[in-house]
Parts: structure tokens; C-alpha cells; sequence
């Protein structure tokens, strides 16, 4: 299968979701898009590369690397209250086996396109080409001027708040040993490993683990139910204490956290320690739950909208003006984590 045989085999398989839009006057096949946007809103994009060896095993399923590259994209979307609509693709494949390799294409966009069918994201170019195993997704969305949420308007007083559970993906990494997490005390919960079938509770509990590493769930319905509610949003993806600190920065501002109120996964709490999973939930990563600022007056406003976008929710902490990001434990100590968050070159 060669590079033109592969595009061809993405465009066949990618077309539906662009025909299905009605704003792609133009997809794969050209030199580029030709996309129509809608009036008054203004374009979200954002864009992220992940290699082999850094964001993914090498023995990694194509197709959960399929769903990852797009879901990184549009969890930063829905950080910023988007709605998705169209994404490209820049694919960098080892040379070698072409059964393989068709094999790999094929398993990719099976992952890649399940999730954009999900969120009718149109994939509407890129490029293929040879190298290392990497892939780089751009994802393209709409927000109402004004309506975004950014880093930036935190305020002082502001409560805040944490979407789903933390610390998972960052324990599945603990388990498998992948270094920077090495030292984070958890235990295996089952005798089997990370592939193994469902057979009971604590499989079922190593099994959540790793779904939440390898096929993360942007919350793109939270961040469209946010607009108007929140000030400041930024998706958990190198770890809450690093990705809140940008909001911190950002605002000109500081945070106190609730260590007791960090939500927890049954899963997670069968795995660690209470300071095992404090740390991996404070800087653990790879979650892509959304953490976000709001006045305490929009408490029960952001509850409604939330469960209307079936997200679960909590406050984790309130806005401070003294500058940085701190732990309170449930006597009042405050804690300082090993691990703050993952950080390329760091």
C-alpha cells in the first residue's frame, strides 16, 4: 500500500461524516479544504502530535491510537466551549511490511473514526508520509463570540470545579511502569494482565483503568453546558496541579485545593493508597477531564447544566489572590506532592 493508495483508503473511509456536515464544500483529495463556517461564530482550533514511545507503547493498539489523536484535540476543544466540527490528520508511518501497514491504517481509522462519528467531526485532509510512528491532528470548532472559555478570567473567589474522576490514566501508567510514574505506590488489582478478559470485580476494575488511558472521553457536551456559567477552563491532561497552575498564572491568581473532595474511581481506590492516589490524581495526567472557575452564585446553575450533559462534577477548591497552587488535607495540613505534572524537556 503505497501513500496515495493509503490516502485514498482514509478518504473512502472518512467521506460519510464530511457528506453527512453540509460544510465541507471541499475534503480530502485537493491541496486543501475548502470549509464553509458558520456565520457569527467564531474558529477553535488545536493541534497535538503523538509519538511512539511518548504518548503511546510501542506495542499499542492502532485502533486506540486512532481514538487518542482525536480525542486529545477535542478535549481541548471542549476546554474552551467549542463545538467540533471538522479535523485533519498528518499520519508518519515506519516503512516496511505493506500488509502490516495497511493493517495498522485500517485499525487507526477505525478508532479515529468511531469517536468523530460520535461527535460529527469531519476528516478533511492532512498527510501521509514516512518516519517514526507519529501522528499530529488538528481539530476545528465554533464558539460564539465571547463565549469562550479561557485561562485567563479566573477570579478571586471563584469556586473550583473538576469533571468525572482523576488519577486513572495515571495509574494504569503506574501499573505498566512507564517511567515518571515508577514511583507512585499502587498495587495490581487482578492476576491477570492489562488484556485480559472481564471475569470478576477486580478485572472489571483493572479493565476501567486502562480504558481510561487508551480511549479517554473528551467532555465536549460540559464544555458547551459551561458557556456562560464558568470563567476559566483548561482540560486535566499533564495533571491537575500543573493545568490549574496555568489557569493561576494566566489570571494572575493562586488556588487552595481539598484534597478530601478530589473525586475518586472505584477503581482507583481499590489500586492506592490514600497518598498514592492523592499524588496521582494532583499530578498523574492523562485524564482529560475538564477543570474550570465559576462564582459560587452559578453553583446550582452548573449542576443543572452539567447533569443535563450526563458529566458528573465537584468542587475540588476555591480561587485565591495569593499567587500559586496549594493542598489542604482534611486536618487542615497542607501537602506538598512529589509530582506536579508531566512536562516535555522537563
Amino acid at each position: 500500500m503505497a501513500e496515495f493508495d493509503l490516502i485514498a483508503a482514509i478518504r473512502a473511509r472518512a467521506a460519510a461524516l464530511a457528506d453527512a456536515r453540509g460544510d465541507v464544500a471541499l475534503g480530502i483529495g485537493d491541496d486543501a479544504a475548502l470549509l464553509a463556517p458558520p456565520a457569527g461564530r467564531q474558529l477553535v482550533v488545536a493541534t497535538d502530535t503523538l509519538n511512539r514511545g511518548v504518548h503511546f507503547a510501542d506495542d499499542a493498539a492502532a485502533g486506540d491510537i486512532g481514538w487518542k489523536s482525536l480525542a486529545v484535540n477535542l478535549s481541548d476543544l471542549a476546554a474552551m466551549g467549542a463545538e467540533p466540527a471538522w479535523c485533519t490528520l498528518s499520519l508518519s508511518l515506519p516503512d516496511g511490511d505493506a500488509r502490516a501497514r495497511a493493517a495498522f491504517v485500517e485499525g487507526f481509522a477505525d478508532g479515529f473514526l468511531e469517536l468523530a462519528a460520535r461527535h460529527r467531526v469531519a476528516l478533511v485532509g492532512g498527510d501521509t508520509t514516512r518516519g517514526p510512528l507519529s501522528v499530529c491532528v488538528t481539530a476545528i470548532g465554533f464558539v460564539e463570540p465571547g463565549w469562550a472559555l479561557r485561562r485567563d478570567a479566573a477570579g478571586v473567589g471563584d469556586e473550583i470545579w473538576v469533571t468525572g474522576t482523576l488519577g486513572d490514566a495515571g495509574t494504569a501508567l503506574a501499573l505498566d511502569g512507564i517511567e515518571g510514574y515508577r514511583d507512585f505506590a499502587v498495587r495490581r488489582i487482578d492476576g491477570a494482565d492489562a488484556g485480559a478478559g472481564v471475569d470478576s470485580e477486580a478485572d472489571a476494575a483493572s479493565a476501567w483503568l486502562y480504558q481510561r488511558l487508551r480511549r479517554p472521553q473528551p467532555r465536549v457536551a460540559a464544555g458547551r453546558a459551561l458557556r456562560g456559567l464558568a470563567r476559566a477552563g483548561i482540560d486535566v491532561s499533564d495533571g491537575l496541579l500543573a493545568d490549574l497552575g496555568h489557569i493561576c498564572v494566566a489570571s494572575g491568581v493562586g488556588a487552595c485545593l481539598d484534597a478530601a473532595a478530589l473525586p475518586a474511581s472505584p477503581a482507583l481506590l481499590a489500586a492506592c493508597a490514600a497518598d498514592a492516589r492523592r499524588a496521582l490524581q494532583l499530578g498523574g495526567g492523562d485524564d482529560y477531564e475538564l477543570c474550570f472557575t465559576a462564582p459560587a452564585r452559578q453553583r446550582d446553575s452548573i449542576a443543572r447544566a452539567l447533569a443535563a450533559a450526563d458529566t458528573p462534577a465537584v468542587v475540588i477548591g476555591r480561587i485565591e489572590a495569593e499567587p500559586g497552587v496549594r493542598v489542604r488535607l482534611a486536618d487542615g495540613v497542607m501537602w506538598t506532592p512529589s509530582k506536579r505534572g508531566y512536562q516535555h524537556f522537563g
